[in-house]
């Protein structure tokens, strides 16, 4: 098992180096290299030169820290083709980086339109169908998420379509703090996780509240019925997850993917943050404290 950290709280207000040596300062061997501006960031084509690169494999070496994956977010199931063709070019130079860095894996979401699904499925598939080779030139694995909002937000779902594509190379990211809409609601996490299966390679911890709850209010959006989205990744405990249930299962399973803290809520203190996460990932995991994984 690989335990990691999604380094969101650090993006906007740490440089790349000092991101990389506060990920091994909060205990990490291993960083989800997640979409930050003097990167990759959401929807544009990276900002990255061959001189960006060798830095960053320098400051990981120099904070013993690896990268577990590199994470872009892109518009490649967009109906609209022109969005479609400029994310496939962006996810291009995102794989010809993450080789460039000696990284063999990489994890996204389906993105797209989810009052067009069906177009954006047929977006996808077109994609995929122009970076699979790319992704078997270089060796990269990919592990991909539904996301509240994308074209696919069922667990269920999300499943069938890497399964569909049946490459043993892709495989399934399962985010806890989702999984109100991995199932409409009912955010039953040991069925999810026996769905997935063999398929299961990443999970993002963290908690979220149940959107669907007291009447749809435990977020409370005006006005009401507004066209929104909404969740939150917060440290185990403060949301509606069943944790026990969840940790149980994957011990059950014999989990030995990556599991990356994944908690966003607190840039304001974030290693009080990662103390709670961190110390529910290895209680509930059964890892010994002080271990590097």
């Amino acid at each position: 098992m690989r335990l990691a950290y999604d380094p969101s709280h650090y993006r906007d207000n740490t440089n790349l180096k000092d991101t990389i040596d506060a990920v091994a300062r909060l205990g990490y061997e291993y960083v989800e290299l997640s979409p930050r501006k003097d990167f990759i960031w959401f929807y544009e084509y990276p900002k990255v030169d061959r001189q960006l690169i060798k830095d960053l494999k320098r400051y990981c070496l120099d904070a013993g820290v690896k990268i577990s994956s590199v994470l872009p977010v892109q518009q490649w199931s967009s109906p609209n083709e022109e969005e479609r063709q400029a994310a496939v070019r962006n996810w291009k130079r995102c794989i010809e980086i993450t080789s460039d860095l000696g990284v063999d894996l990489m994890n996204s979401e389906f993105a797209g339109d989810k009052s067009r699904p069906v177009e954006s499925e047929g977006a996808f598939v077109k994609s995929m169908e122009e970076l699979m080779p790319l992704f078997e030139k270089e060796g990269i694995n990919l592990n991909l998420q539904s996301h509240p909002n994308d074209f696919i937000e069922l667990n269920t779902e999300a499943i069938r379509m890497i399964r569909a594509f049946d490459k043993e190379w892709m495989k399934l990211v399962y985010s806890v703090a989702h999984a109100f809409f991995y199932d409409d609601g009912i955010g039953d996490v040991e069925k999810h996780l026996e769905e997935a299966g063999s398929l299961l390679a990443h999970v993002l911890i963290a908690d979220t509240l149940n959107h669907k709850a007291a009447f749809g209010l435990r977020y409370i959006v005006n006005p009401p019925n507004a066209n929104v989205t909404i969740h939150q990744h917060l440290n185990p405990g403060e949301g509606e997850i069943n944790f026990e249930a969840l940790y149980r299962k994957l011990r059950e399973m014999k989990f030995d993917g990556i599991v990356t803290n994944s908690v966003f809520a607190y840039p304001d203190k974030p290693e009080w943050s990662n103390e709670v996460t961190l110390k529910s990932i290895r209680e509930g995991l059964n890892i010994k404290e002080g271990l590097n994984i």
